[in-house]
C-alpha cells in the first residue's frame, strides 16, 4: 500500500512539474498566451507543495523524483510532442527507475 501511495504522489508531482514547465515552454518558445505561462508557474509551485506529501526526507524524495521525471518526461513528449523514444531513451528510463526504486524503497 505504501508503494501505491508514494508512487501516486510522485506521479502527481510529475504532472505538476512537467505540465507547468511545458506551459511555460509554450508561452516562451512557441509564442503562446502569457496566461499559459502564468498557469505554468502555478503548476510549478504546486509541484513544490505536492512533493512535501512524501514520507521520506528531502534528499531521498528529490533523488527519486529525478528518475521519475526522466520516465514521465518521455511519456509527456510522446503524448504532446509526437516524440518517439529510441531504445536508448527507454533503456535509460528503465535504469533510472530501477535506481530510484532502490534509493526510495530499499529496506533500511
Amino acid at each position: 500500500m505504501m508503494i501505491l501511495k508514494t508512487a501516486s504522489i510522485f506521479i502527481l508531482a510529475g504532472l505538476c512539474e512537467i505540465g507547468g514547465g511545458y506551459l511555460v515552454w509554450l508561452w516562451l518558445k512557441e509564442n503562446k498566451s502569457p496566461w499559459l505561462g502564468f498557469a505554468g508557474f502555478i503548476l510549478l509551485g504546486m509541484y513544490g507543495i505536492v512533493a512535501t506529501f512524501q514520507p521520506a526526507n528531502f534528499a531521498r524524495t528529490y533523488a527519486t523524483y529525478g528518475g521519475v521525471f526522466i520516465a514521465m518526461s518521455l511519456l509527456w513528449a510522446m503524448k504532446f510532442d509526437s516524440y518517439i523514444p529510441d531504445r536508448f531513451d527507454l533503456i535509460g528510463a528503465f535504469v533510472a527507475l530501477v535506481g530510484v526504486g532502490i534509493i526510495y524503497y530499499a529496506p533500511r
